[in-house]
């Protein structure tokens, strides 16, 4: 395995973590890999925040939300709500179901692009702006992040239920923290 970052290494690392620590105890751990998570009560403002939330704060402040290279990147976008229901999932899981380690995706399983994850926001809020793509690239950022939910389905019963395009049109007008 070769993380491409290292946030991804810290990732990799908890997961191993997890791992040895089920192998030498005997118990049993379920890795939930959140992918880019969005929904009432994000922060607002902070790099931390998700790129759905930073153009949630510009759209709210009158500014066009700021979209790098040509907006063209997908990401996979998953609800809180959907990520709640994935957690209840993984804690009552039977025990015959655990199996040692098992690491699953939370996600939605439909991709979309960033500029439209921007547009759809400035749409919702009356469409009155629009994304400005800035051309400029991040270091380290990967262009496509795609997840596959089979796993979570086959080990936790868990589909997103929120269509990520209707999600962020509520996103849009969302409380914020």
């Amino acid at each position: 395995m070769r993380p491409r970052s290292l946030y991804a290494a810290s990732k990799t690392a908890q997961e191993h973590y997890a791992l040895a620590w089920s192998e030498a105890s005997g118990g049993s751990v379920v890795a939930l890999r959140y992918h880019n998570v969005y929904g009432p009560g994000m922060p607002r403002d902070t790099p931390y925040s998700g790129v759905a939330a930073i153009f949630r704060s510009a759209v709210e402040k009158g500014k066009p939300p700021k979209v790098f290279e040509d907006g063209g990147q997908m990401r996979d976008f998953v609800h809180v709500d959907d990520v709640a229901a994935a957690n209840l999932a993984a804690v009552h899981l039977s025990e015959a179901d655990r199996d040692g380690f098992t690491a699953v995706n939370v996600c939605s399983g439909r991709p979309i692009s960033i500029l439209q994850v921007a547009t759809a926001i400035c749409d919702a809020r009356g469409g009155s702006m629009s994304p400005a793509i800035t051309g400029h690239y991040r270091s380290g950022d990967v262009r496509h992040i795609v997840a596959d939910p089979a796993r979570a389905a086959r080990v936790l019963g868990f589909r997103a239920a929120v269509d990520p395009g209707e999600g962020l049109r509520e996103f849009a007008f969302a409380p914020l923290r």
